[in-house]
């Protein structure tokens, strides 16, 4: 089938009229960086295109289970649910992090940790020198700080020097717990455990702290262990540091969990297993992992050439083999390529988009020819084989329900990232093609394909920043049309999970960037990013109080900061996000003000699931801080003439949550007294309450008399019309 030069504009694109230029303008003039220039358009609510990205990002990159407004922080799935604990614990061959999170569930309060899941782990368990010295710590002082870097199993060694104290429970700590409240958690005797404590420049974890801690942990007879990673607000506090176990000793000890005794020297004597060993430095979950497929060792070569697969550099090696194999064809290659893209996927999608890009090599290698796709090709199982992947019946959430797809992936889940920076760093004369490809992609009608178009782009920009952003990206993030500045805010994004180089610079200079396009580029990917890294969320509004501070913002403009720094209160320690917008009211512009009581406006206006009302409910009235500080903006926003109106809606919509739930109306009830400092400020409430209607319409709700009376205790109750 020949392809003319614009056939390739394949049923599923948006219409023309919304797309890209396929050649994007090299770069504004000083006329054209001016505010004039930007379109008034309806752009997609922030809230949604955050949605959207988690939904269709691929795995290897947010991690297991990348669904937005569950417990997703940086890149894995945290949490407490159903009394099963999930987390960075090596053993069974999974990969498991220990997370106690405020997104996680409906529960706030510390869980008890099952005791079969502590002596599952206590028996595959390596103690090391840094585990003995802790562990005498520990015994001693009663409460310790244990330190260590990301993945490196220190959630597990926590718990295993509790259980090896002999204590009867160990109990998981809510991970918002601050410094301060530290000590009233420590009631009840045994052992507890507080993952990954959030320590900021404003919210360090001092040795008053620990002292407070350690007078009631002797109280109750409890110990105590936090974990950190490697922090430098650790204010008189000397941690215990924390180094894994070698690679080897965590291989033999789940080995040993599942193979007998006699088994073990010879499997460590194999090949692949020598050549695991001899490649670096393994992480903890790593080696389980491969334990796994050595304890299902047996003798055979299939097998044997399983274990010789394992392991990142047999991933690379074979993404190099196929793209300089010259008896593997263009199709073949393209296939590989957009199977990397998209990984996870339906099969289907990964098998059409793969002829888009076999057209594109087609016209790069063979100009003079027109391209040409068989209509008929390989079956599935044939193509997937060659890609050593699988594929699977499961079911694809899609906005009208779940449907039944096949979906195909990569069976060594490295391989999408090998390949992709192979293409990209190891062939480039193969980048023209790819760049068109992805142009393409950018401007599908499918969001799947979009964001995985922007998943693709960030790891080349992980893989080589300078030149992706050159041929991509900036050309995105200056687009006039609302979709490629997405994608462009989706990229960076994913890019900076990635750990991809000076991304936060880059975004903190755009923040500020005299065109308005890129502004507008940062200001969303902030927005997006910050839920995912909450240790960046105070580093993103830092950024956007930047712009706002300069007071010379479009109307389009400002409503882009005003969403983005609301979702910054759905991201990491909502706790903190508070105190620093009650800061920026006191000390910073009017213009920064505005923003601040605008995006908390924006924020409370929600009734979705793991809203700032739900959060409140289940956490922030227990904390004073966090209660005294949403306080002060609810009676800040609803005195200020300029947000009076939203704030009123906003508060009507926590009402109509408190009629439904009878803790929001408890705490409803805590709340609203806080709001009134002012005889104005008790008319306004009042006047809302008496005039409020059910959300049908009808008579004014139960929950507005009940609210009445605390505003008013000696007062009749209002008629109700």
């Amino acid at each position: 089938m020949n392809v003319p030069p614009q056939a390739d504009r394949a049923a599923g694109a948006v219409p023309p009229a919304q797309q890209q230029s396929p050649s994007p303008d090299p770069g504004p003039s000083t006329t054209e960086a001016t505010e004039a220039t930007e379109p008034e358009e309806q752009s997609q609510e922030a809230r949604a295109a955050q949605r959207e990205l988690f939904a269709h990002a691929p795995g290897f990159i947010l991690g297991s289970a990348a669904a937005f407004g569950g417990s997703l922080v940086g890149g894995a799935q945290h949490g407490v649910s159903g009394g099963q604990v999930t987390g960075d614990v090596f053993m069974g061959g999974k990969t498991e992090i220990h997370h106690y999170g405020a997104a996680a569930g409906p529960a706030y309060a510390s869980g008890k940790i099952p005791r079969v899941r502590l002596d599952q782990l206590a028996g595959v368990f390596v103690e090391t020198p840094a585990f003995t010295a802790a562990l005498q710590r520990l015994c001693d002082e009663r409460v310790l700080v244990l330190s260590g870097a990301h993945a490196t199993g220190r959630s597990a060694a926590a718990l295993m020097l509790l259980h090896r104290l002999g204590v009867p429970a160990v109990r998981a700590l809510q991970p918002e717990t601050s410094p301060a409240a530290l000590a009233a958690q420590l009631a009840r005797p045994g052992g507890h455990v507080l993952h990954d404590m959030p320590l900021s420049r404003n919210k360090p974890l001092r040795d008053t702290h620990l002292h407070s801690a350690r007078d009631q942990l002797k109280a109750s007879d409890g110990y105590l262990v936090i974990t950190v990673e490697n922090s430098p607000y650790l204010l008189g506090v000397t941690p215990a540091p924390w180094e894994p176990p070698e690679a080897e000793a965590v291989l033999r000890a789940h080995v040993a969990a599942l193979r007998a005794e006699d088994d073990i020297e010879s499997l460590l004597a194999l090949a692949p297993v020598r050549d695991f060993l001899a490649h670096g430095h393994h992480r903890p979950a790593e080696a389980a992992d491969f334990a796994e497929g050595l304890a299902a060792y047996d003798g055979s070569e299939e097998a044997l050439g399983r274990l010789a697969g394992f392991g990142l550099a047999a991933v690379q090696k074979q993404c190099r083999t196929w793209l300089s194999d010259p008896a593997l064809g263009l199709r073949d290659k393209a296939f590989l390529i957009s199977l990397a893209v998209f990984d996870q996927a339906p099969y289907a999608l990964a098998a059409e988009l793969a002829d888009k890009l076999f057209v594109h090599f087609q016209r790069l290698q063979h100009p003079e020819q027109p391209p040409e796709i068989p209509v008929f090709g390989p079956a599935v199982t044939d193509r997937l084989g060659l890609a050593r992947a699988g594929g699977e019946l499961r079911h694809e959430t899609t906005e009208w329900g779940p449907v039944p797809q096949y979906m195909a992936q990569f069976s060594e889940e490295r391989t999408p990232r090998a390949l992709l920076t192979e293409v990209w760093t190891g062939h480039p004369s193969a980048r023209p093609a790819l760049v068109d490809w992805l142009k393409q992609l950018a401007r599908d009608g499918r969001p799947l394909v979009r964001t995985r178009a922007a998943a693709a782009t960030a790891l080349l920009a992980a893989a080589d920043l300078p030149s992706t952003m050159a041929l991509l990206l900036d050309g995105w993030a200056l687009s006039r049309s609302f979709g490629p500045r997405v994608t462009a805010a989706n990229t960076l994004t994913l890019a900076q999970l990635l750990d991809a180089p000076v991304i936060l610079r880059l975004l903190s200079q755009w923040c500020t960037d005299p065109h308005w396009a890129r502004r507008w580029t940062a200001i969303r990917a902030f927005a997006l990013l910050a839920p995912l890294r909450p240790d960046l969320a105070g580093r993103a509004l830092d950024a956007l109080a930047a712009r706002a501070r300069a007071d010379d913002s479009s109307e389009a403009e400002r409503h882009n900061l005003v969403e983005s720094t609301a979702l910054l209160l759905s991201a990491g320690s909502r706790r903190e996000m508070l105190s620093e917008l009650v800061r920026l009211l006191c000390l910073d512009t009017p213009a920064v003000r505005a923003l601040a009581l605008a995006a908390f406006v924006r924020a409370c206006d929600n009734a979705e699931e793991h809203g700032l009302v739900e959060w409140y409910t289940e956490y922030g009235m227990h904390d004073a801080e966090s209660a005294r500080d949403l306080a002060t903006l609810w009676r800040t926003a609803l005195g200020d003439r300029t947000h009076t109106r939203q704030a009123m809606e906003a508060l009507r919509t926590w009402l109509y949550v408190a009629e439904r739930r009878a803790d929001t109306a408890q705490a409803l009830e805590l709340l609203l007294p806080a709001l009134v400092s002012t005889s104005a400020d008790r008319d306004r409430l009042s006047h809302l309450l008496e005039t409020l209607r059910a959300v049908d319409g009808g008579p004014r709700p139960a929950i507005a008399d009940r609210l009445l009376k605390v505003l008013h205790p000696a007062r009749p109750p209002a008629p109700s019309h």
